[in-house]
């Protein structure tokens, strides 16, 4: 049975005759009179008593307008939903992040989201760049704000660079090389603490390209999953570290933070998301990081 069936039967019993409800539908009374009566045949009982001057319902009849307007309101709820869903206006979206990089403008960029879509439920979910990259294949979140990413997920993945967050050397306030910039060949002979390649291949991979390129391996002294552990470790006097720039970093008395002379020494931060999942509200979110989205300055934080 059909909802125009049930739209049919509705009009019939609130106008009380066939021929006000087809005037109203605009068509024939022969189509109406032929649903309604293919529906009587379905349900096995008659929904309206035709033997009077006036179309009356049938207690079946009675019974079935109230479940019909129901029916009717409830898929007239569906459809404005859906139509709402397409047009971005209503829905979910699941984004991962990791803290480390966020910066301050990314809350704002929530507000703003939230004012201009209130109807979209909208999920911040904290997880390592490489645990985004799975994630997304996965389909667990819709948009990662995460690292480079890694050549086996380019086919699957697609991202844009939002900004290079700059490395800077963290170290004892004490050092030779505070407050900087630091040539990274000073750093040669010191032992040092690297973020885990498992948590952020980029910012591994990048640390290690700058210390080869100023001439030498850097003597892992400790590797550690998060940002935050890695300060503490050089605080705690492990050794040194070279991390991408972070407005959240710890300001100590005990370390200082200070840029690089070295050539490139930059880690980007990107924006990623899946080819095969795609929907208006992710597009809406994207478009409104991109336009928020402001080139970080580089500072001395010493």
């Amino acid at each position: 049975m059909e909802l125009r069936h049930l739209r049919y039967f509705v009009a019939v019993a609130e106008r009380g005759s066939f021929s006000a409800a087809a005037r109203a539908l605009h068509i024939a009374q022969s189509a109406i009179s032929e649903q309604i009566s293919d529906m009587e045949a379905e349900i096995g009982a008659p929904l309206f008593d035709r033997t009077a001057r006036k179309t009356i319902l049938t207690d079946a009849g009675a019974a079935f307008l109230e479940e019909s307007r129901r029916i009717l309101s409830s898929a007239g709820e569906a459809i404005e939903l859906a139509r709402r869903v397409h047009h971005g206006q209503q829905g979910s979206l699941r984004i991962g992040l990791f803290a480390g990089a966020m910066g301050a403008e990314f809350p704002r960029l929530i507000q703003r989201f939230r004012q201009q879509f209130p109807a979209v439920q909208l999920s911040l979910i904290e997880m390592t760049p490489a645990q985004q990259w799975e994630a997304l294949m996965q389909q667990r979140i819709d948009i990662g704000f995460t690292r480079r990413l890694e050549p086996e997920f380019r086919n699957e993945l697609h991202s844009i660079v939002l900004r290079h967050d700059p490395i800077m050397a963290i170290l004892p306030r004490d050092h030779p090389s505070v407050p900087g910039p630091v040539n990274v060949r000073d750093l040669a002979n010191e032992p040092f603490v690297l973020s885990s390649r498992e948590t952020s291949p980029a910012v591994f991979d990048k640390v290690i390209e700058i210390c080869s390129e100023a001439g030498f391996s850097p003597r892992i002294a400790s590797i550690s999953s998060v940002w935050t552990s890695v300060v503490m470790m050089v605080q705690a006097g492990v050794g040194v570290a070279l991390l991408p720039s972070n407005e959240q970093q710890f300001r100590t008395r005990e370390l200082a933070f200070c840029p690089l002379k070295a050539k490139n020494a930059s880690v980007e931060f990107v924006m990623a998301w899946s080819r095969k999942r795609d929907n208006v509200i992710a597009r809406s979110f994207r478009e409104m990081a991109i336009a928020h989205q402001k080139p970080r300055p580089v500072r001395n934080l010493a």
